[in-house]
């Protein structure tokens, strides 16, 4: 293996994570925004009123997008497998 394939592998690997890792984490920030918005709105500064609608929508974001990141990783790993079947 050389080094444009080590390079085509971990470009693949970033694009991979953004593709798994991103829909959670845009809607921890959609949400994160939010309430921000909420509390600067109303002026109430509580510090745990931030975590508990963040936590809901992540966990109900991975709920969602689950199905997608099985695929997407599936598939990545079918890719590396390939590549690791071809070089014997």
């Amino acid at each position: 293996m050389n080094g444009p394939e080590v390079m085509d592998i971990a470009r693949e690997a970033v694009f991979t994570l953004l593709q798994v890792a991103g829909p959670v984490m845009l809607v921890g920030l959609v949400v994160g925004l939010a309430v921000s918005l909420f509390q600067s709105l109303t002026q109430l500064q509580e510090m745990t009123l931030v975590f508990v609608p963040k936590i809901l929508a992540i966990f109900a974001s991975l709920a969602i997008f689950l199905p997608f990141m099985g695929n997407t990783l599936a598939s990545f790993m079918e890719l590396i497998a390939a590549r690791i079947a071809s070089l014997n």
